[in-house]
């Protein structure tokens, strides 16, 4: 049921909108979510899968790089850098990843039911 090359696909996009184009965020999860639905041609159900798992894996990976940012970035700022930042940063964002994992996968998922919808009909 999953179609991995429509979800790499949608998972770089998630990615690139999240890291590039945040303050556009809403319409560009709309968009990637379209995108990853269409390309799974495989009607509504199977858009709406592919486009959540491609928003939760672009969730997860912006996550990490941002603890990552974090963890090592802050080790110019002293006591928020090394062990002490990833801990700090670890707890207090991982209702924010919940809320993002939650999110993402919503909105990419309507939008890739439209887009798989779209693209199944003959």
């Amino acid at each position: 049921m999953t179609k991995w090359k429509a979800v790499i696909i949608g998972f770089i996009l998630a990615v690139a909108v999240k890291s590039f184009f945040a303050p556009y965020e809403f319409a560009g999860l709309l968009i990637v979510g379209f995108i990853t639905g269409y390309i799974a041609h495989d009607g509504a159900l199977g858009g709406l899968w592919n486009a959540a798992v491609a928003g939760a894996l672009g969730t997860i990976v912006s996550a990490v790089f941002f603890i990552l940012a974090i963890t090592f970035g802050g080790s110019l700022y002293g006591i928020f850098g090394g062990l002490t930042g990833f801990t700090v940063s670890g707890i207090s964002s991982v209702f924010i990843i919940i809320g993002d994992l939650i999110y993402y996968a919503i909105v990419m998922g309507i939008t890739g039911a439209i887009g798989g919808a779209l693209s199944s009909k003959k």
